[in-house]
């Protein structure tokens, strides 16, 4: 789903960096500083302290990470600090300039070398020369691919710190008991983009082994034990895999209706130019795979049931393989991809909404329509409670259960009516944040820690629009628990016996042919349209080869394409054909995409690199 910036450094240590302490102490802290920054002089005495405090346990390296925009001086520190590590004084030199920060004029440089006794021609011949330019300049590129965007900006043995800069909070981060760093590594699982396709692949190959043990009977049992809830005369009860695909799987869809929301407010789809490309392309990569597949099963009116099958993409996996693919692949070929998911997602929900209903119930349909116009009532009242969206949301859910609509299309409505707020006034907030702040010494300290806290929680949750926040709060849960649920459950197909020749089944071979072909061929050529006409503009930096070899990827369909298979055959026997096709297709889709894209992005390093250099220095 959403993409985030790297949380890893990408740089790892190295002879060329200025380090304080043992090169095999247990904890490195990398800072990327800047000379000039008041929140880099501030946190000094963070990192002297824990120095102190934890003696060769900690190495410190310092990386320069100038902000010549804000800080005019910043550059010219630096070189005078990589200038005196010339002449073995990096560590002293840099003390200095912290502690003058507000004196980092060029002869105030000349004036610390003599303070600090340096050969004065080589250190102004260094200065004059910009001898030390280019390992700023190498700095500066190695934060910008770790995802640094501000200064200080810490990390602890290769991982991004967040946390405050105090330093107990510091302290902590790097004196993490066994407990503590296990939870921080599964922490750091979490935040991998690819951590939820992996997800996905472990539960999905446990289903396969499971359905094909000599066990395999009690995946079936299991699946279909019935489960039932009774609340005096009413009753509702349901099989295991209708709980999960009926109903863990509508919070999937309602954390994919946020999804759909933001994108649509705020994001990619937000304005007719930046939607228009991944638009086009999702349209396209729904078109094609479904006459591909239609080619194969068009003389047999049960199997064209599955015509949409091969029309979904799965981002998890997707953005999973560009992810491990590292720095070659171009940020913007990230983001299309997640809004063209998302108007994919889109056109899945309509298709499931359109043509995988069942016999309608009229009044079932009426009641649901009621709890929405509630609902919405919510929303136009401004309540932003979750508890009254939560009850009204479970009775839409009940009435689109016994409707003959899918019951998850719930989740979908319920995402639709959840507020949000207009952006926030950050310079007002900022205003009533530095009033807190100034007020903080008045009173008795208990109290006025309550009352700062409180205030400066209400002002982060006004930062949040509660959509966004709810998205934040149930995406690990969709991710990390109902997906692979639904993947364990769903998954697990027979291999043996008849179901050998699968594969050569029109049904799996127009899923695999759709996946494989028709979603790369579509999304390429429907984006190739859309530029050509002039309605959307493919970004500089990703090449039509490029672009190409990554529609591939699209082709990973899993868990959608799953799901409208449940909703479109109850024959188990088309049902097993098509979870082979889309499991079969879905793999060529990926080892495919993956090939082609590490042979037409060799060199995205190096463009990567031109394009985050700083400006050249001046005299």
């Amino acid at each position: 789903m959403s993409s985030e910036r790297p949380t890893r450094l990408t740089s790892p240590v190295s002879d060329q960096d200025h380090s304080k302490g043992p090169d095999d102490s247990p904890v490195t802290l990398v800072e990327y500083g800047d000379y000039e920054c008041p929140y880099c002089g501030q946190a000094e005495n963070s990192v002297h302290e824990i120095q102190e405090r934890t003696g060769d346990a900690v190495r410190l390296v310092f990386r320069h990470f100038p902000n010549r925009t804000v800080h005019p001086h910043a550059k010219l520190a630096a070189e005078a600090a990589e200038a005196a590590g010339g002449q073995g004084k990096f560590w002293e030199m840099h003390d200095l300039l912290f502690q003058h920060q507000n004196s980092l004029e060029q002869w105030d440089m000349l004036e610390y070398a003599r303070e600090l006794d340096l050969d004065m021609d080589k250190f102004q011949a260094a200065l004059d020369e910009h001898s030390h330019s280019k390992k700023i300049n190498e700095d500066f590129r190695s934060g910008i691919k770790s995802g640094v965007q501000g200064t200080p900006t810490w990390f602890i043995n290769g991982t991004r710190y967040d946390g405050a800069w105090d330093p107990e909070s510091l302290l902590e981060a790097v004196r993490k008991p066994m407990g503590v760093r296990i939870s921080a590594l599964t922490q750091e699982f979490t935040r991998l983009a690819a951590s939820g396709g992996l997800m996905l692949l472990i539960f999905s190959a446990l289903a396969l082994l499971w359905a094909n043990s000599p066990f395999a009977e009690t995946y079936v049992e299991f699946w279909h034990t019935e489960v039932g809830i009774f609340v005096g005369n009413l009753h509702l009860e349901r099989s295991l895999l209708e709980w999960v695909n009926e109903g863990l799987m509508v919070i999937f869809f309602f954390v994919l209706g946020l999804e759909i929301k933001r994108e649509l407010t705020a994001g990619e789809l937000a304005s007719p130019r930046k939607a228009a490309l991944p638009i086009a392309a999702a349209v396209g990569g729904m078109v094609v795979p479904a006459l591909t597949y239609a080619a194969f099963n068009s003389s047999n009116p049960i199997a064209m049931q599955g015509w949409a099958i091969p029309v979904a993409t799965d981002i998890a996996f997707t953005l999973g393989v560009l992810t491990l693919l590292g720095g070659r692949i171009p940020l913007s070929l990230k983001i299309f991809f997640t809004a063209m998911a998302i108007a994919d997602d889109v056109g899945g929900i309509l298709v499931i909404a359109l043509f995988y209903t069942s016999e309608i119930n009229v009044a079932a349909l009426f009641v649901a329509a009621l709890f929405f116009a509630g609902l919405l009532l919510l929303n136009r009242w401004r309540v932003f409670s979750p508890l009254p969206y939560s009850l009204l949301g479970i009775g839409l859910w009940l009435a689109f259960l016994n409707s003959g609509v899918h019951p998850t299309l719930a989740g979908v409505l319920l995402a639709v009516t959840i507020p949000t707020r207009s952006p926030p006034n950050v310079s007002r907030l900022m205003a009533q944040t530095d009033t807190v702040l100034n007020r903080y010494e008045y009173g008795e300290e208990q109290v006025r820690e309550q009352a700062l806290v409180r205030t400066l929680k209400t002002i982060l949750e006004r930062m949040e629009p509660p959509a966004q926040r709810l998205e934040h709060e149930l995406q690990p849960w969709v991710t990390y628990l109902i997906l692979p649920i639904f993947a364990l459950a769903n998954a697990g197909v027979p291999l043996g016996g008849t179901d050998g020749l699968a594969l050569l089944n029109p049904v799996s071979l127009g899923i695999i042919f759709g996946l494989v072909l028709g979603k790369p061929i579509g999304v390429a050529i429907f984006a190739w349209l859309a530029t050509r006409t002039g309605i959307a503009e493919k970004p500089i930096d990703i090449s039509w080869r490029q672009f190409l070899s990554a529609s591939v990827l699209a082709g990973i369909g899993f868990t959608m394409s799953i799901f409208i298979a449940q909703a479109a055959f109850q024959d188990p026997r088309l049902l097993s054909n098509a979870k082979i096709g889309i499991l079969a297709g879905s793999i060529l889709a990926a080892g495919i995409g993956w090939g082609l894209l590490s042979l037409t992005s060799p060199h995205y390093d190096t463009v990567t690199k031109a394009k985050a250099e700083p400006a050249p220095a001046t005299d």
